[in-house]
């Protein structure tokens, strides 16, 4: 744990990219098998712990501290691993033996093999025996959520770096291997051949685009791209083969558990790439649902059958990568649309159908069409060069997002938390409300939405002050504040959501501006989100 507990704590106090993969570099090149493979597992969300809980981690403190001082010390700090690893009492030496370090892959294996009962006795004993930043470490590790600054794909960069390989040579491995990935290390280290996996239902980098910055469409040929919508759901991309399938995320993970749906359709030979939404069937074409309605399916590991049926799911195919075997990636996305409405139109594979291009005479034409679509569905256009293959990841100027603008409406902060990571001392995750009748001739908050970005660090300093001098009431690690301050809240699209007290959700709110000008009693009122709401 010495090794993985120094490499976290160089991750969390290493700001820049460069610096996170050097750490990671030279921690694969100095950490053996399997300890190095866990780490990986862990930095990339590949390991999880059943019978290990964050209420085992509280529940062990409490016996140890006084459960009031740890309340007071997890409010103010923030982060339970952080709190739990300063406040555990050291443990006093009997004049033993030293213990002999342990070891990440002893953690790993052992909770692996334990019951739910067996853990507290484990853990207890490890805190035991473990200094602060391993504390720290291993209560991360068992209880998930690394926030140590590293994406799976900075991780896979960082192991393209170590082997000296393309990176899209992990991304296309990643998914046939599991941890500790030891004979992933032995290719990227020479000592054995590329690991053989079955390619046919593997995910493969996807191609994403770039915001079209504003005028950039001046220096663009309108003739070279082709314009498509740009739906409202989660990028997708879809394998099946032999009778087998896979739905992956645009990050690469499997969510096919939540859809299985879609995955009984999936009885042909090809990789597509897609959208994935709710869809009801309409006279003509599939009518699509908001993405509130899709986010009632995301994340689940069982779906009822009501739930099949209330919330439809449905691919909206994009590009085919793949044919009966035959990879297009490098064609011209013009060849691979023909090719993509010819196997469309012979397989008709059901729960998809195609997305449709967007004709237009010029960027004027097409911007009037993009700001006119039907907000909550579309959230702009898609442009493609036709002469484009299909390359992973962002390259500049092949395919670009052109977006509608944001919607804006003011709001009044109502409650704040504190953030995690860097931000956890300060209140930087903000609660905020509109005005409605309160059935009595007067007028109250309801809240409307939540957002922790959009402001500069010297605005941070400033809201947590402010927070800190305006709380009028506690809720736990949450703070009441008196309604006096107004955020100028964008957002993409208001949905209806039963969810929700006011009855409306904010699609992607972020703070666009701080109103210190602006009294609360002016802010919007709910009608004018509703209004949005429908567009």
């Amino acid at each position: 744990m010495r090794a993985f507990s120094a490499l976290i704590d160089s991750l969390v106090f290493t700001p820049s990219r460069n610096g996170k993969l050097r750490h990671l570099e030279e921690y694969f090149a100095k950490a053996g098998d399997p300890d190095r493979g866990y780490a990986l597992a862990a930095l990339t969300g590949s390991l999880d712990f059943k019978a290990a809980k964050p209420a085992i981690v509280r529940a062990l403190v409490a016996e140890r501290v006084d459960p009031v001082l740890f309340g007071w010390s997890y409010d103010y700090v923030g982060d339970l691993a952080e709190t739990v690893s300063l406040i555990w009492p050291e443990a006093e030496g009997d004049g033993g033996p030293e213990r002999p370090p342990l070891r990440l892959s002893e953690v790993v294996e052992r909770t692996r093999a334990a019951g739910r009962s067996e853990v507290p006795a484990l853990l207890a004993g490890w805190l035991d025996g473990c200094s602060i930043s391993e504390r720290y470490a291993l209560i991360k590790l068992l209880t998930g959520g690394m926030r140590v600054g590293v994406s799976a794909r900075l991780a896979k960069i960082a192991l393209a770096r170590f082997g000296d390989v393309p990176v899209e040579d992990i991304e296309e491995l990643w998914h046939g291997l599991s941890p500790p990935y030891t004979d992933l290390f032995a290719w990227l280290e020479g000592r054995a051949e590329r690991p053989a996996i079955d390619a046919s239902l593997t995910f493969r980098p996807l191609m994403l685009a770039n915001a079209l910055d504003e005028g950039e469409e001046a220096g663009l040929e309108p003739a070279d791209y082709a314009a498509e919508w740009k739906w409202d759901g989660i990028r997708v991309q879809v394998a099946a083969s032999g009778g087998q399938a896979r739905l992956f995320s645009r990050t690469g993970d499997d969510i096919g558990g939540a859809f299985p749906d879609i995955l009984e359709a999936l009885t042909f030979d090809a990789v597509l790439d897609g959208e994935l939404l709710v869809a009801k069937d309409g006279s003509v074409e599939p009518l699509v649902e908001p993405f509130s309605s899709l986010q009632q399916r995301l994340n689940r590991k069982t779906v009822s059958a009501k739930m099949l049926t209330d919330y439809p799911a449905w691919v909206r195919l994009y590009d085919i990568l793949i044919d009966a075997g035959e990879d297009l990636r490098e064609r011209p996305f013009a060849e691979r649309r023909r090719r993509l409405e010819a196997w469309y139109a012979r397989i008709s594979p059901g729960c998809m159908d195609l997305s449709g291009l967007v004709d237009f005479r010029d960027w004027a034409d097409l911007d009037r069409q993009r700001r006119e679509a039907r907000q909550g569905v579309t959230e702009g256009v898609m442009l493609k060069r036709l002469d484009s293959p299909y390359v992973a990841g962002r390259p500049r100027g092949p395919w670009f997002k052109w977006k509608r603008d944001p919607l804006l409406v003011d709001c009044v902060l109502m409650y704040a938390q504190r953030g995690h990571g860097k931000r956890s001392s300060f209140y930087s995750d903000y609660t905020f409300g509109l005005w409605r009748d309160d059935g009595d001739g007067g007028e109250e908050l309801v809240p409307v939405g939540k957002a922790y970005f959009g402001f500069t660090d010297e605005e941070l300093g400033q809201l947590d002050r402010f927070v800190r001098s305006k709380t009028v009431k506690r809720f736990g690690p949450v703070r009441e504040v008196a309604p006096e301050l107004v955020f100028e809240v964008a957002f993409d699209s208001a949905q209806p959501s039963r969810r929700h007290k006011s009855g409306l959700a904010m699609r992607f709110p972020r703070i666009n501006r701080i109103r210190w000008d602006k009294p609360a009693a002016e802010a919007d009122r709910l009608e004018t989100l509703r209004r949005l709401a429908q567009g």
